[in-house]
């Protein structure tokens, strides 16, 4: 079911801007980077048309709207070369709302057919999904396969899922986009006719596929539930002794796994690919206040993220639900930052998990000019509630560490004097690994010590306290 064959094969790219999507950028970078784009100006060849054309003197360069059209392009080239696929062309139409029949329109489909031709494509990948009608009518228009946005995403997550969940949830999603676009093609597969004895073979056969497809989805849903039960007993047997969990989640390709490799040196895959990190990474770190905390490192996420996706990855998702506080990590390089920011919050909206706490991280800063990472390094702006970071050079990793340390107020850190007897080793050893010993004395046989560390494990020695 893989939308990208093995071998690279050549893909002629198809983006649609509708009038009505356009939208204002946020303004995300600083004038440095403004510039940087500015210069780069114009619209590309073939994108415009000739009015448009004549009239690009007149009008500043680029746009919002051609900003954010172009970030959108750039974002899906790297999800074709993430699935395997080299680019032989693009094609970018703008048009004032989607053809319901070939979201093209017959015109475009046509000119296609000769761009398909000319540089010898193997496939057409269009950057929208399209309903079971428009792929059905492109795919009967046009010489080669026709893959859409959705079908693309769910090819990549099928190559880089490793672990059976993984694998679960991916074949799930693949069938649950397929079913409703089950077509028949060929005389094979026709229905010849509406009345008792009239229908082909065809019929029989696309009814028996999707009764099968329906089994298998049935039966991947049963094993999904299975692992979901794992994952409960493992996570209640976690929550048995008091770890609380804190979740990297993210726009794909914004640096989570990096930033995880640099706090747990775990040496997970670091990718530029999209969505290199499918299945869900925990490690156990120790804060600066000594406490323990769980480090997950979750599944990016994207724009128009498939809904499918988000349901069958329901079980990898709960990490994200479970979690005590969410490090939000962000490309602060990229000029789309405030798009993605708001992406990743819309799909944790859908998961009920927008009240928890929440860290803003800024990664990559080392990407920027020494002007524009001063002021996101400035004592001002770390007042400001983000934290800027580069887990690639290791920049800004104890802040985030002592934020996160901040961020849980489940088992909150406190502050206690103890006198514990010489002859407590164990005591004085684990007091002395999970906290922080301010001050010691020793009186007679016994130790006075202040220790600061988490209320669950200062509790445990309640009896030698001092008041």
């Amino acid at each position: 079911m893989s939308a990208i064959r093995q071998s690279a094969e050549r893909a002629l790219l198809v983006a649609v801007e509708f009038a009505a999507q356009r939208r204002p950028l946020t303004r995300t970078i600083t004038l440095a980077r403004d510039a940087a784009l500015a210069s780069a100006g114009g619209v590309r060849a073939g994108e415009a048309s000739e009015g448009e054309a004549n009239a690009a003197e007149d009008r500043p360069a680029p746009s919002s709207a051609a900003l954010d059209t172009s970030a959108a392009i750039e974002e899906f080239r790297e999800l074709v070369i993430s699935g395997g696929a080299e680019i032989a062309g693009e094609v970018v139409q703008r048009r004032q709302k989607a053809d319901p029949a070939t979201l093209l329109g017959s015109g475009k489909v046509e000119e296609l057919v000769g761009i398909a031709a000319s540089t010898q494509a193997d496939v057409i990948l269009f950057d929208h999904d399209l309903t079971p009608t428009q792929l059905r009518n492109l795919e009967n228009a046009l010489p080669v396969r026709v893959v859409d946005r959705t079908q693309l995403i769910l090819d990549i997550f099928a190559r880089h899922a490793r672990t059976r969940e993984g694998q679960l949830q991916v074949e799930l999603a693949q069938l649950e986009y397929m079913l409703p676009r089950l077509t028949g093609k060929g005389a094979s597969m026709s229905q010849l006719g509406g009345g008792i004895g009239t229908r082909g073979p065809g019929e029989t056969q696309l009814e028996t596929d999707r009764r099968r497809i329906q089994r298998r989805v049935l039966s991947l849903k049963q094993d999904l539930e299975g692992v979901r039960r794992i994952r409960t007993q493992q996570r209640q047997r976690r929550e048995s002794v008091p770890v609380p969990a804190v979740a990297l989640v993210g726009y794909t390709n914004a640096g989570k796994s990096t930033l995880f490799n640099k706090i747990t040196n775990a040496g997970v895959l670091e990718s530029a690919r999209m969505f290199a990190t499918l299945d869900p990474k925990l490690k156990a770190i120790q804060l600066p206040s000594r406490r323990k905390v769980l480090l997950s490192d979750t599944v990016g996420f994207i724009r128009n993220l498939p809904h499918t996706l988000i349901t069958s990855f329901r079980a990898t998702l709960e990490e994200v639900q479970k979690a005590e506080v969410l490090v939000h990590v962000q490309d602060c390089a990229s000029p789309m930052r405030a798009e993605h920011k708001a992406e990743v919050e819309k799909v944790l909206g859908e998961l009920g998990v927008m009240e928890k706490p929440r860290i803003e991280v800024l990664n990559k800063i080392d990407l920027l000019p020494e002007s524009e990472r001063a002021i996101y390094t400035s004592p001002g702006y770390e007042n400001s509630g983000a934290v800027a970071v580069s887990a690639k050079l290791g920049l800004g990793i104890s802040s985030l560490l002592e934020r996160i340390d901040a961020a849980l107020v489940d088992d909150p850190v406190i502050e206690q004097r103890f006198e514990i007897p010489q002859s407590e080793g164990g005591i004085l050893a684990a007091l002395g690994a999970g906290a922080l010993i301010r001050e010691r004395e020793f009186v007679g046989n016994s130790v006075a010590m202040t220790v600061a560390g988490p209320a669950s494990l200062l509790g445990r020695y309640g009896r030698y306290r001092i008041n």
